[in-house]
This record gives C-alpha cells, structure tokens and sequence, in this order.
C-alpha cells in the first residue's frame, strides 16, 4: 500500500520482527512474535497497560528499545499492512536512538520519571521537536518541522517518554466540513477501528483512540474541544481523560478554540492515564494524579445519574444500569436526574459561532508562526490551497467549516463575546454546577456515547442519536473521564464521570474506582464487518420456511 514517509522517517528501520536474545525472558518472548501470530492480537509486553509497561522497563525485564523495536514491528504488520487500520501517520526517526539513551540512563541509575523509556505516540496537530512534521493530516502543513516540543510533550520527555510518532486524525481535528467524515486525512487515508474494522473509529483523536487500543503504544495523547478524545476513546474501548481547560498548555498546537481545547492522555486504564497527566500538566503547583487514585473513592459518595442522556438505545441502557448497580454496590449513594437543563434556543448556534471564531484568530496565529516551509499563512491562504489540490484535499467533503470561519470578524466583535459569554454561564454556573449543587451530589455520571456506526465515505458521519453529556462538559471546560463499560455485538461503549472545574484528581479517582471493580476494557478482535458475527451473520441470510 501506498505509506506516507514524512519528514526524516526513511532513518528508522523497518523491523518486522521483535528484538533477537538468547534470554526468555526478554522482549524476544514477551512482546509480539509476528512470525508466529495467527491473528493480530498482542502477547506478551505490548499486550500490557502502560503502568506494566513502566514497571517492567524499571525491573530491567524489557528495555526500552526492546519495546521500541517490538511497537515499530507492529505498526507495520497491523497498522500500515494486515487489517491497516492507519492510526499512525508518522514515526520519529530518533526514537531508537532515544530508547537506548533512555535504557543507558537506566544502567547508570538516572531514572527521569514515572514514563522512563514508555514509547508514547501523540496526535499529528501537537508539535515535538524531533524530524518529524506536525500536519494535522493536512497537505498544506505536510512540511511543519517546527523543531520545538509543545509544553506537554516537554513534559512527557522530562518524565522520560519516548516520542514514538504522530498519530492519524480527523483532519484539522475534524473542523473542516460540516459533512466530514471522522479519522480520515488526506495523508494518512482512514482510520479503522480494530474492533470491526468497517466502523467509525470517531474522532478527531482517531488515530489515537485506534492506536491505543490495538496496542501502536504504551499510551497515546489526542486533544478535544467538544468530544475528541471522550468519542473515540468510547469508539475504541480505552479510557481517556479531558482535563480542566487549562491544566494542560494548548501552546504548540494546531488550534480550533482558545477556550475549549485541550490535549488529554487516552491509555488502556486509569492508572495510565494519572501518570501521562502528571507529566502533560503545567503550572507550578503540580498535582500528582497518581497519588490520589483511591479504590474507595465512591464508597459514602452522593452521584448524580444523568437520566435524561442515557438515550434509547436498549442496550446502552442495560450497560448503564450494570454500571450504576457497580456503583451502588460500591457504597455511593445514587440519585435520579431526569431533567434537562434548559439551555438559550439559540445555544447551537452560538456554541457553533464561537468556534468559527476562535478558530480563525487562533490558526492565523499558529500559521503565522510556522517555519518559512509552510507557505499557507492564514487560513484563507489554507482555503485557497485546498482549491489547488482538490483531487487530494477535496476528495471526499467540502472545507465548509473553513468558509464560515473565514467570514467571521475578530474576537473583538460583540456577536463573539456575547456568544461565548453565554454558553459559558449556560454549561457551567446553568449546567454542570447548577447539577451538581442543586442535587447535593459529588460527580455526575453518564453513558458515553452509542456503540461505533459504520465509516461511509459517500454520506460522512452517519451517527445514531448519541447519549451521554460530554458536549456540555466540552464546552464548560470541565473534567471529563470515560471508562470501558463493555460491549454491545463486539463494539466497545464506555462510562462517563463528570465532575467540576479543577476537580480532576477526584474525577480521574471515581474514573478508577469504577475501573478496578469491573476491568471491563476488550482486546479489539479486528472483525471485518457484523457479519463475522455468527448471529449477525444468520439473521441477515434469506431464511427459507417452507
């Protein structure tokens, strides 16, 4: 197949198996053996959460450039050959080199951090400083070798990360068309869900979602302003966490909006997920999110149960209860929230008129801000390129998302800053702690989202109506965490908590709590379609009753 190479990537080599050792204990035994797998699910130390992963690299059971090593022999096999489900759009050219300074530092008794030596791959609108461009998924961008780490990435490289690569995405984090279609990008094609490869990983932290669940990575980090980590995380049967807006620096980011972006870790459980965010989070007073895990957390707790976004879905719904009744049995204390808040009418547009926006003053600004390599300035220069190259940009949808921004103003103008004011006040002090308060509750919880509806690249985005509220806590800015809640026919649904500004240890504590009572989290089976499904499959053949 047809594989994008960008940057300096022709300097990693292509290993296609694990790493050769006459100890069996090592990665040779422990990690994938690609010759000898039937089906593309993970053994030995890829199989492992990032936690296990971590301890391991620290026992001295696997290096790091064992591990290494071990991810690059997959992403070929699985990710870029076998079911392609093309989660990853990129791989750092220093990641070995990185790995074995990771594993000398280790010998010598210089450990860095909670992730020494855990390859970790980010999604491909958050710049590292390594050869690799930051595009966003996007031909325009396909030469933005910045040189310079994001504040969060400098943070992981300080707890010891190795930047394994770029992952895949909804194109400009999927605000281009009204009409998209989630985890496609003109440079990295589609993302599949390696659950059932023919459904919408969701998106836009697609290739991130994906990737972590088929085990591309120790951990992944994707970015949100309204559903793009919680969705796909839903999609792909991992937990991801969207942070309080701030906690983590949106600074070396291909923007959408100042006020509801934020980059948040998506990893194979909870404890994963503390020991990214202690690392990607800034600020000076540092919270350590780890510490503050706590098996008890619900135990005495009051939890408000979003009623009314459960949806209708029957089998969300049994999901949902199932996970309530763990609650219960927990020692918290649940109580019924049937009603809506009552938002403005003109709340949609509004939420829509403040992204338009602040997309435009924000990526005028990244832009401009570029190596002298990337030749589109602004986003009208963004438009007018992809009018050039609308074979390749065009394809599929339109760029009707960026026509609207373009039309808009500044952040200056009254019709912004009114509409922002108010879905502000309408999500937080009208929504999420009016909930809160007016319940006496300490978290509130909700399904996620509805299992994965099928990629279709003639329609875009085909969804079933979607439960859950995580658009609400998207907008307020508040934290967010999703937790496996099983399967519905194969496909991965997950749990929501969410809780308050700033409250993020306590929801990331409830998120564990829940975790640890049921590891409902599945190993994605790479199904082709339903009808690999014995039952599917019989109930859609021609029956003959005669």
């Amino acid at each position: 197949m047809k594989r994008l190479m960008i940057a300096a990537w022709a300097a990693v080599p292509l290993i296609a198996c694990s790493p050769q050792s006459n100890n069996n204990d090592s990665a040779t035994t422990q990690t994938e053996q690609v010759a000898e797998t039937p089906n593309y699910v993970p053994h030995g130390w890829l199989a492992k959460t990032l936690p296990e992963i971590a301890a391991g690299i620290k026992a001295g059971e696997v290096t790091s450039e064992e591990l290494v090593q071990s991810y690059i022999a997959r992403i070929n096999r699985v990710d870029w050959d076998g079911p392609t489900l093309q989660s990853v759009l990129s791989l750092n050219p220093n990641a070995l080199a990185d790995a074995r300074a990771a594993d000398a530092k280790r010998v010598r008794g210089e450990t860095l951090g909670l992730l020494h030596g855990v390859p970790i791959l980010l999604k491909d609108n958050i710049e590292s400083k390594d050869l690799v461009a930051t595009t966003a998924g996007a031909l325009a961008l396909k030469d933005n070798i910045t040189g310079r780490d994001s504040p969060l990435v400098a943070g992981l490289r300080d707890a010891g990360a190795i930047i394994l690569g770029k992952a895949n995405l909804s194109q400009w984090a999927n605000f281009r068309s009204n009409d998209s279609m989630s985890g496609w990008t003109a440079l990295g094609g589609q993302v599949r869900n390696p659950h059932m490869l023919d459904r919408n990983p969701c998106g836009s932290s697609s290739g991130s979602g994906a990737g972590a669940a088929a085990s591309m990575a120790a951990g992944t980090v994707g970015t949100e302003t309204n559903g793009s980590v919680i969705c796909p995380s839903n999609a792909n049967g991992i937990v991801g966490f969207k942070p309080t807006v701030g906690l983590v620096s949106q600074q070396y980011i291909v923007p959408i909006s100042s006020s509801q972006d934020t980059a948040g870790p998506m990893t194979k459980s909870v404890t994963g997920a503390a020991m990214m965010l202690n690392a990607m989070a800034t600020g000076d007073a540092k919270t350590d999110y780890v510490a503050a895990l706590d098996v008890d957390m619900l135990r005495g707790k009051r939890v408000g149960v979003l009623r009314y976004s459960q949806g209708r879905n029957n089998d969300v719904i049994e999901k949902f209860n199932a996970a309530l009744k763990v609650l219960e049995d927990a020692g918290a204390v649940l109580v019924e929230i049937d009603e809506r808040p009552e938002f403005p009418s003109d709340f949609g547009t509004s939420a829509l008129n403040v992204l338009y926006y602040e997309f435009k003053s924000t990526l005028n600004e990244y832009l401009a801000d570029t190596p002298d390599t990337v030749k589109t300035r602004t986003l009208s220069d963004v438009i007018a390129f992809n009018l050039d190259n609308a074979d390749v940009e065009l394809a599929l949808y339109d760029q009707s998302i960026f026509d609207a921004s373009e039309e808009t103003t500044d952040l200056n103008d009254p019709v912004y800053t009114k509409a922002r004011d108010s879905i502000q006040a309408a999500t937080r002090a009208g929504g999420i702690d009016k909930l809160l308060a007016d319940n006496n509750v300490d978290i509130l919880v909700a399904p996620t989202g509805a299992p994965s509806s099928r990629i279709d690249p003639i329609n875009g985005d085909v969804w079933p109506p979607f439960p859950g509220a995580g658009s609400m806590a998207a907008i307020a800015g508040y934290p967010h965490i999703t937790v496996p809640a099983g399967t519905i026919h194969n496909l991965s649904v997950g749990f929501s908590f969410i809780g308050a500004k700033d409250e993020d240890a306590k929801v990331l504590s409830y998120g564990y709590a829940y975790e640890q009572l049921t590891n409902l989290r599945a190993e994605p089976q790479y199904l082709n379609s339903a009808e690999d499904l014995p039952d599917v499959a019989a109930a859609m053949r021609r029956k003959n009753f005669d």
